[in-house]
């Protein structure tokens, strides 16, 4: 049976860190890499692993990609310190590695904890998270500021079992979130060649807010479903305002002609 390694990051998450480290005290290998937090984070890790390294942010890919480099074992488990596994989790990631597994990856579902509920509707369910996976077949792509995700070469599986997340803290520190990812995002975009159309700026955020309410389920959630699809629906608008604004900003610096 292959051993396992946890890899968690972080930066200033004493708040989380024990309930995370917490929930996968049963791997073989707990492995923590710190942002040069200023709280107490370093010190509550090594109360559950002596495995705690101290390293400057390089983001969020390349320093999971570290993480996973430091790692005893080659089959890696990636947490966020926001994140818990449930039993039933831990019980399907056992049985996958006892199994001897055929697959290279597996994908978790994701459930978010907003407005005292779980939110199992609109784009942040089920939310797969490749986060189990083979470090010998796959690594963190670093070509993206955010939403970074394994680059695998072979099969994936799915895993029985929720990560809870306990990223949500509220309206405004959210908003905080969208303007600093769309930023990152649209940069990501431009990167690679996107423009922003006259017809993005109309139809990207109305699509996606009808997606999140009425295709994948928010309005069976009420109010709180009727927000977060809102909220998502502006993460995608501010996101292609970004991109046409970077496309003029671009072309004033003499680089491309501006489109729309």
């Amino acid at each position: 049976m292959p051993k396992l390694s946890v890899i968690v990051i972080t930066k200033n998450e004493a708040a989380n860190i024990d309930a995370a480290l917490t929930s996968v005290r049963w791997a073989d290998e707990l492995i923590v890499v710190d942002a040069e937090s200023t709280d107490d984070t370093v010190a509550r890790a090594r109360q559950f692993t002596d495995r705690v390294f101290v390293r400057a942010w390089p983001g969020y890919a390349a320093q999971k990609n570290h993480a996973a480099s430091l790692a005893s074992h080659d089959w890696i488990l990636s947490l966020d310190a926001d994140e818990r596994v449930t039993p039933e989790l831990a019980t399907s990631i056992q049985q996958a590695l006892k199994e001897a597994p055929s697959a290279r990856g597996y994908r978790v579902r994701r459930a978010t904890w907003v407005f005292d509920r779980w939110l199992r509707s609109t784009d942040w369910y089920p939310d797969w998270q490749l986060r189990l996976y083979d470090r010998r077949a796959g690594r963190w792509t670093e070509d993206r500021r955010v939403h970074e995700s394994v680059a695998l070469d072979g099969p994936v599986a799915r895993l029985d079992g929720e990560l809870q997340h306990y990223g949500y803290r509220g309206i405004a520190a959210h908003a905080d979130t969208i303007n600093r990812y769309t930023t990152h995002a649209a940069q990501d975009l431009h990167a690679r060649g996107a423009r922003a159309s006259a017809t993005d700026l109309v139809l990207q955020a109305p699509a996606a807010f009808l997606r999140n309410y009425l295709l994948r389920g928010g309005i069976r959630d009420g109010l709180v479903g009727l927000v977060i699809s809102g909220m998502n629906a502006y993460y995608v608008h501010l996101k292609y305002v970004k991109l046409w604004e970077q496309a003029r900003r671009t072309a004033q610096e003499g680089d491309l002609p501006p489109r729309g």
